[in-house]
């Protein structure tokens, strides 16, 4: 008889237990430390937090009362996540740490939710599907770029994302109106189109007698009427108005639709560009999976109406539709196993290798994306390069465009004294000159009364060239750094110049 295996180690369980969990969180960490900025869609949650972990209870100098935005948005999430890292960050401002990795910190953090979320839904992935689709499901989501990339950036679409996961999770357990209610949090509360989401997973659950109809109403409607008191409650107190924020959201961008004048796109382009650039070869897997295993198509097809759905609006982002991406994986998921167990039949071997290289074409695509999402924070890049370059404690005065702000600049850049900022708007370039500014960072190359001290390049287009790499990206100056001529001082420092 042969003797029993050794026990594992507790490392060997531990790495069992969250090596996936490891690998994804490292790629997500990666991300966040190497592009550490945000830009104007991330921006509320952002300076909410700063606001919330610097000002306390001082709401007065809060920057949405100074910058109030197109539509209000909720400070729940941003709350939440400013508690859950005050502690990190405690300590940063005990020892002096400049604010960025306040940022990084608060990032983090974030990231951590949507992950655990994240966890919870490939469990139960794991437990109905088995461990090969489980292993599929992770490398999908970890050779994509979008999902982990956008899991540490506090846009209200992530923040939903975590309640998404959520539902979904419930919704493989058999858990119905558990799911029903972190969908309906996502919506009341974080992003009002959700309910799109919860109408078509809701009616698919009501078609599939998952619970009666009086069931689900009771839900929602207690649900709701929580959920929407909450946010009236937090939100009147921060904006010092009564409000619901995500019932104005909803009015501004479907009762008047005015999203649109942000752009608009085909009502094809979630699947002729969002979805396979986002999900690369995830997105044929999906129809190949839907086709191959019958068993997700009940779960798929509501998840595709609500992209469905979701076209008929015309400004359309991709970040709009990312809750759809982790149930499609699983349908990808399943096509990929299969090709994997029937590896070494005819005819299925090559398509396995096929598979693999589309994996690595993929990896690629998101190596490709990454570098160009590194170069689009040149404000961000251009306000650290700025501290860097003067480090007198002479009081210095600068003023950011709007440009400038949305490409990278939050409060959590600026550092202490002897630096003051000026994010003052509608200033004509002629007016600068009789503004007494210290610096400037803007996107003009010429000011007068300035001297140009530097540029910083931002990411333009991606462009094919007839040699190895087949891809090259191409950067153009966008953020320029201008130094008052009035003070000598500042122009006996070494600057580059401007391109």
């Amino acid at each position: 008889m042969a003797p029993p295996p050794p026990a594992p180690t507790p490392a060997a369980r531990l790495l069992r237990e969250y090596g996936w969990d490891l690998m994804l969180g490292s790629i997500a960490a990666f991300y966040a430390v190497m592009v550490p900025y945000t830009k104007v869609e991330e921006s509320f949650n952002v300076q909410a937090m700063h606001d919330i972990l610097y000002h306390n209870h001082h709401i007065e100098k809060d920057d949405h009362l100074e910058f109030p935005g197109v539509v209000p948005r909720t400070f729940i999430g941003a709350l939440i996540i400013a508690i859950l890292s005050s502690p990190a960050v405690l300590i940063m401002r005990v020892f002096h740490v400049p604010k960025i990795y306040s940022l990084l910190a608060v990032r983090l953090v974030l990231g951590y939710a949507i992950l655990t979320t994240l966890r919870l839904f490939r469990v139960e992935v794991k437990r109905k599907f088995g461990r090969h689709v489980e292993a599929f499901f992770v490398v999908l989501t970890a050779i994509q770029f979008h999902v982990l990339f956008y899991s540490t950036r506090p846009l209200p679409n992530i923040l939903a994302l975590a309640l998404v996961n959520l539902a979904y999770s419930f919704w493989f357990k058999g858990n119905y109106l558990r799911t029903l209610q972190a969908l309906i949090v996502a919506a009341v509360v974080f992003r009002c189109d959700m309910i799109l989401l919860l109408g078509t997973i809701g009616v698919a659950l009501l078609l599939s007698r998952s619970f009666s109809l009086m069931e689900a109403i009771k839900c929602c409607i207690s649900t709701a009427l929580l959920c929407i008191g909450f946010t009236v409650l937090v939100d009147s107190i921060m904006w010092q108005r009564i409000l619901w924020p995500e019932f104005e959201v909803f009015w501004f961008n479907s009762v008047l639709n005015r999203s649109s004048e942000w752009g608009t796109h085909s009502i094809h382009w979630y699947f002729t560009s969002a979805l396979p650039r986002s999900m690369l070869v995830a997105y044929p897997l999906c129809l190949v999976g839907a086709l191959l295993d019958r068993r997700i198509v009940p779960y798929v097809l509501p998840v595709t109406l609500f992209v469905v759905l979701y076209s008929k609006l015309p400004h359309k982002e991709l970040r709009f539709i990312i809750a759809a991406v982790p149930m499609l994986n699983v349908s990808a998921s399943l096509a990929a196993n299969r090709l994997y167990n029937n590896r070494k039949k005819s005819g299925w071997n090559f398509l396995y290798v096929l598979m693999l290289g589309a994996f690595l074409v993929s990896l690629g695509y998101s190596a490709v994306s990454f570098m160009a999402s590194y170069s689009n924070y040149p404000g961000g890049h251009a306000l650290k390069a700025l501290h860097e370059a003067d480090s007198s404690m002479k009081e210095k005065m600068v003023h950011i465009d709007v440009l400038t702000a949305m490409s990278g600049v939050s409060r959590f850049c600026e550092n202490e004294y002897p630096w003051r900022y000026s994010k003052e708007e509608d200033i004509s370039i002629e007016e600068y000159q009789n503004r007494n500014f210290t610096y400037l960072l803007n996107e003009h190359r010429y000011v007068s009364g300035y001297e140009c001290l530097f540029g910083v390049d931002g990411f333009s287009r991606a462009r094919i060239q007839p040699r190895f790499p087949p891809l090259s990206l191409v950067k153009v100056p966008k953020v320029f750094a201008h130094g008052n001529t009035g003070d000598p001082g500042i122009l006996s420092l070494d600057w580059p110049g401007c391109p």
